[in-house]
């Protein structure tokens, strides 16, 4: 495995991070804060709790999937996309290294980003809510599976898209929609039989139950489900990259 290359590739990508830190981790700390205040002050003072978890901590974890499902998407998507942009796309395929250690920097620079932006709104979440995390191991595992999935997705949208305006598509139009009514900020069981059984066709509900099971030992279905979910989401994102590199589409026309 060429390391220098994946290194390379991945030094750049985490020093773009610094050039654009208000962007990156400022903005949407405070716009996560801007949801504990709205929501744990307005729903909170009605909603006192729920599955016997107060609402101001039990919107935690739907709050940090919240960012780190767009903040991955978005991190990946752009950071393929401007080098087909601007052409040193051609650099990088015709440098030596391969596809695999190409997605490796990209979607590993896009992750980690993702997953300090994550912990931070973690902490900084503590400055409003008491945070108990009962599976610290299960709350990291599926933190990282959910961004190298959505970073990967990211990095297939960043293929896809020919122009920046459909960059924003899949964040702002599909998953940031999706992840509202995928239970981050009430529980799918208060809804009617009906619409229970509707949200079930919405995968983020899968991520985010899991994600909310390993703080407080309660989820909205089964763990086992929700982590097969995600390693099936994580699966299909592989076989598609893997295919827009076999077959060089976006890359070579």
């Amino acid at each position: 495995m060429n390391l220098y290359g994946v290194r390379a590739i991945y030094a750049y990508e985490m020093a773009r991070t610094g050039r654009t830190l208000f962007q990156s981790i400022v903005s949407p700390v405070i716009s996560t804060s801007l949801y504990f205040i709205v929501f744990g002050a307005a729903i909170g003072s009605r909603i006192t709790q729920i599955n016997g978890v107060s609402y101001g901590s039990f919107i935690v974890p739907g709050l940090i999937m919240l960012m780190l499902l767009t903040q991955s998407v978005t991190n990946a998507s752009f950071g393929i996309y401007f080098p087909r942009f601007v052409g040193t796309i051609y650099e990088i395929l015709s440098a030596p290294i391969s596809s695999f250690e190409i997605v490796l920097g990209y979607v590993g620079a896009a992750a980690t980003k993702s997953i300090i932006l994550g912990l931070i709104i973690l902490a900084t979440s503590g400055f409003f809510v008491p945070i108990h995390i009962e599976h610290p191991a299960w709350m990291l595992a599926f933190l990282v599976l959910t961004a190298v999935s959505f970073s990967l997705l990211g990095f297939i949208l960043g293929l896809w898209a020919d122009g920046f305006e459909k960059l924003q598509i899949v964040p702002l139009l599909i998953i940031t929609p999706l992840t509202f009514l995928g239970g981050t900020f009430y529980s799918t069981s208060v809804l009617p039989p009906f619409w229970r059984t509707v949200t079930l066709f919405n995968p983020l509900v899968y991520l985010i139950s899991g994600f909310r099971w390993s703080f407080f030992g309660v989820a909205d279905v089964n763990v086992g489900l929700s982590l097969t979910m995600t390693l099936a989401f994580l699966a299909v994102c592989l076989a598609i990259v893997w295919w827009f590199f076999k077959t060089g589409y976006r890359l070579k026309n």
